[in-house]
């Protein structure tokens, strides 16, 4: 996967759209801005989530950070690897430090997402 197939939301979290699955995670940016990550906290696999729905927490030797749902739906997966090498997301933050897998109910909320090229203004603006 790469990064210019992925949506992605102002929270700096990307989504890969498979038929039904959405694959989440953070971009490079984002997990450039945490450092080193040395803990993560995943949902529960059959968590039920909404769209912007806190879904778990990302720690990093300088801050933590929460993860959002990017879209709603039911966790089908979570990538069991982070638990105990969180710095996966560090190395690999779009093959391998991928965060959880959805089943999506609403294709529809994509459309409040971003595509590559608008991400990539929104970080030009904003940081």
């Amino acid at each position: 996967m790469v990064p210019e197939d992925c949506l992605y939301t102002e929270d700096h979290e990307w989504v890969y759209i498979e038929d039904e699955i959405a694959t989440i995670g953070i971009s490079e940016y984002a997990a450039g801005e945490l450092g080193d990550i040395v803990y993560v906290e995943l949902p529960d696999v059959g968590a039920d989530v909404q769209q912007t729905d806190s879904i778990g927490t990302i720690e990093a030797v300088k801050t933590v950070a929460e993860l959002f749902s990017p879209i709603s739906g039911k966790v089908i997966e979570i990538n069991d690897s982070l638990i105990d090498d969180p710095e996966i997301i560090n190395r690999s933050p779009y093959e391998d430090g991928w965060f959880v897998k959805i089943e999506m109910n609403d294709k529809g909320e994509l459309d409040n997402l971003l595509d590559f090229g608008k991400y990539q203004e929104f970080l030009g603006e904003n940081h």
